[in-house]
């Protein structure tokens, strides 16, 4: 038997395991050596057999470790684009948002709701000991008032980040903030007057909803493709009635979508040429499933009229609040407003992650985070496809935390949310992150906690509720 006739044997034989469930999503094939001998064919022909699988998408390579099964069911259809109303109208659900994020500390409750990563995902040891020698190393141990733009060391990390993508930014075009939401705060006060519009996706994160509506904005909810983002013709006929544009462009919360390279391009441009800001939340960008980090629109700004805004409370410490903002052109503004609300930010918690982003500690974990976050979310596709109904439809993600998930419209997911709480299930039902009524039968799924036979047994439980009758 020649070596081609070999190669696809072994490929087929292992592609029926995977898709009757031998092997499962997320778990690690024996090694190349290993089939090599247990097969009786030449290294080649196994890394031969390895490379259809790969190409046919049901396994993924990971440097250092090996390949790992990455099945896609192809039962579980993928949803459509949403078609919100184009009016500037509505109001959040703030009761509902409440009740979702009132017992966060209930260690009790399963959180499928909460799109952070479990402590265990986390340098804990390492932050605790970069925050006591930052105090140690500080003058006035810390104590002391920042520069209202933030800790020079923490602004040249952020910049130095910013090359994988061709951001070119210096310390000097960064302003340092607390969180992501401070930051698309202090842009939105920086830019916009009560009454204004601003454009945004639908689903958008709540936080988002709740912060517009505060500052007196009306918002605008564009429809959006569960993978490619905003329709870019939809915002070309909202333009007269915009006053800046806000997006997730990678990974976005809660849907995941990312924005291809194309449709960025395109959505600079447009607005540039009405001299329209884009306030850019890349909150997901560094948690990225496939070779490279996507670009961010700010790296097709010309005119610097992206507000780029970013984050490490979703790689690696929520509690520090420690983001950033690079305004262009708007620089002055946003500083205005930062020392009008904030005066400046903390100065220990930024020298803390300052210090460790440095010695490429900070890229080495997010290799980490990475790995087991797109484990995670395999594990996650492969339960839903077995214990969900059939007609449930969502997205394999490539980035991010969350998982979409579109049920039978008549599921009301604010109905199973309170019905999963009696059993210590938390999820984000979908009228969360809209002002319409549209999403009741949606719902945004976490997969930040580390995967166990309880998480799997959690959902089991869950897609149980969902067939029951309501």
């Amino acid at each position: 038997m020649n070596g081609e006739i070999l190669y696809q044997k072994i490929a087929d034989t292992i592609a029926w395991q995977i898709k009757t469930g031998v092997w499962k999503v997320g778990e690690k094939l024996p090694s190349l050596r290993t089939i090599s001998h247990e097969n009786g064919v030449s290294l080649n022909t196994a890394i031969q057999a390895y490379y259809k699988l790969e190409k046919d998408g049901l396994i993924i390579s990971r440097p250092k470790s090996g390949y790992i099964v990455n099945y896609k069911p192809l039962r579980l259809s993928v949803p459509a684009t949403t078609q919100p109303s184009i009016k500037a109208a509505g109001q959040e659900d703030a009761d509902l948002i409440t009740d979702v994020y009132h017992s966060i500390e209930d260690m009790s409750i399963t959180r499928f709701s909460l799109g952070i990563p479990e402590d265990v995902l986390l340098p804990i040891a390492k932050l605790n000991k970069e925050l006591i020698r930052a105090m140690h190393s500080l003058p006035g141990n810390g104590t002391r008032y920042e520069d209202p733009q933030g800790n020079i060391r923490l602004r040249k990390d952020i910049a130095r980040f910013t090359y994988s993508w061709n951001g070119n930014l210096t310390k000097d075009d960064i302003v340092t903030t607390t969180g992501v939401t401070n930051s698309i705060s202090l842009a939105l006060s920086a830019i916009t007057q009560k009454g204004d519009t601003i454009a945004v996706e639908s689903p958008v994160y709540f936080g988002i909803l709740q912060l517009a509506n505060s500052l007196g904005l009306r918002v605008l909810e564009l429809p959006t493709n569960p993978i490619t983002g905003i329709e870019p013709d939809a915002l070309k006929k909202v333009l007269p009635q915009i006053r800046a544009c806000l997006l997730i462009s990678n990974f976005s919360n809660p849907m995941g979508s990312c924005m291809p390279d194309e449709h960025k391009k395109t959505v600079v441009s447009m607005l540039s040429k009405h001299n329209i800001p884009l306030i850019e939340d890349d909150l997901y960008g560094d948690v990225f499933f496939g070779k490279s980090r996507p670009k961010p629109c700010k790296a097709f700004d010309e005119k610097g009229l992206v507000l780029w805004c970013g984050s490490v409370s979703k790689t690696l410490a929520p509690g520090y609040r420690v983001g950033w903002i690079a305004p262009g052109k708007f620089k002055e503004a946003v500083i205005r407003q930062k020392h009008i609300h904030l005066i400046s930010t903390p100065t220990l918690n930024q020298v803390a992650v300052a210090n460790f982003m440095e010695n490429d500690r900070y890229e080495n974990h997010l290799r980490k985070l990475r790995h087991e976050l797109q484990t995670n979310s395999l594990h996650f596709v492969q339960s839903i496809m077995n214990y969900f109904p059939e007609e449930t439809k969502i997205i394999t993600p490539q980035g991010g935390f969350m998982i979409w998930v579109e049920l039978d419209k008549r599921i009301d997911t604010t109905a199973l949310y309170y019905r999963a709480m009696q059993q210590k299930i938390s999820i984000a039902p979908g009228r969360m992150f809209t002002l319409q009524e549209q999403f009741r039968n949606c719902m945004r799924l976490s997969y930040g906690q580390r995967w166990s036979p309880v998480i799997e047994e959690r959902l089991m439980l869950l897609g149980n509720m969902i067939k029951e009758p309501f």
